[in-house]
């Protein structure tokens, strides 16, 4: 028996697409919406996509617990793989693979009985094999993540293990939940940016309009509400959605005078060089900046400004299980 689950997408995402499953005998049907803008970022409308996946995947055996997806979502990552767009080399190297880490799901069973069945959990995509006193879990070189070094959620049942859920409160919108790994993404960049910032925190910029710089900012104006909150961004349609910020600029207008203490860079792609450039350009002597963006290529850095300002940079990359217990 086949179950499609209604689609909708929630209004504070409303830039990312949240899939629903309909689980065929032969395969899974993912429904999910594309926004489509033209190469000078006009927004030209959206629309449905349908994608099929057969199911070539056995379930895997584990003593632990078994998970039934309830809600997953797509990101740039998985992206990449369905449209054949990361190199060759790579494709080559990592396929097959059952794609797709993030989402909720349902508990299918537990040996050991501490959740009960119809349980909703997040699972979580980082899988480390051994812990370091200095290094996060998602930093080490020999973890392993979901959908990347191995299969992602994208199975009838997955074997988790049980340090790999957290419990998903009952307040929490399901749909929203589905999101709770790039929120978790988020939370973990801003703080590392708390221990490796210094105290003057008066006005801080986040350059990019898409899902990621929405939830990095809130996260910002949450913890830091005080401070002025500028987003930086080229699509001046989903700029009026930061409403929660104290301004917004299109990255072709910004101000010479504005004041930067601290700014974080979650565009990635092509857009990562003039991202870096502008902020080291524009942000203040001894400031902090946080790269958060995903480029596939190497991208160059002005890195003269870096030593003449005294700038500190760090980069921030997924997250662990410390990140996802934060967000309850």
């Amino acid at each position: 028996m086949s179950i499609l689950l209604t689609f909708r997408l929630e209004q504070a995402f409303r830039y990312r697409q949240v899939v629903r499953i309909c689980y065929l005998d032969i395969g899974i049907l993912a429904v999910y919406k594309m926004y489509i803008f033209s190469s000078d970022h006009k927004y030209l409308g959206r629309i449905r996509q349908y994608v099929f996946f057969f199911i070539c995947q056995p379930l895997v055996k584990c003593t632990q617990l078994y998970s039934l997806e309830a809600l997953l979502s797509i990101c740039n990552a998985d992206q990449r793989y369905y449209q054949g767009t990361r190199a060759p080399e790579v494709l080559a190297k990592k396929l097959p693979m059952a794609l797709i880490h993030e989402g909720i799901g349902v508990v299918v069973h537990d040996s050991r009985g501490e959740f009960s069945p119809g349980e909703a959990v997040v699972m979580i995509p980082n899988t480390p094999v051994e812990s370091d006193p200095f290094i996060a879990e998602n930093y080490l070189r020999s973890s392993r993540f979901r959908a990347s070094g191995f299969d992602g959620f994208m199975q009838d049942n997955v074997a988790m293990g049980r340090d790999r859920i957290v419990r998903l409160p009952d307040h929490i919108d399901r749909e929203v939940a589905a999101f709770m790994e790039i929120i978790s993404v988020s939370n973990h960049a801003v703080g590392r940016f708390d221990r490796f910032s210094h105290g003057r925190k008066d006005h801080i910029a986040v350059w990019g309009d898409g899902n990621l710089g929405y939830i990095t900012s809130l996260f910002l104006r949450y913890r830091y509400p005080d401070a002025k909150l500028y987003i930086m961004g080229v699509n001046r349609d989903k700029l009026t959605g930061f409403s929660f910020a104290d301004e917004t600029f299109d990255v072709r207008e910004i101000p010479d005078d504005i004041v930067i203490d601290h700014a974080f860079e979650c565009v990635g792609g092509t857009g990562a060089p003039k991202a870096i450039d502008q902020i080291i350009d524009h942000i203040r002597p001894e400031a902090t900046i946080g790269i958060l963006g995903v480029s596939e290529n190497p991208v160059p850095v002005n890195t003269r400004m870096i030593l003449e300002k005294g700038l500190r940079v760090f980069g921030s990359s997924r997250s662990g299980r410390q990140d996802f217990i934060r967000l309850h």
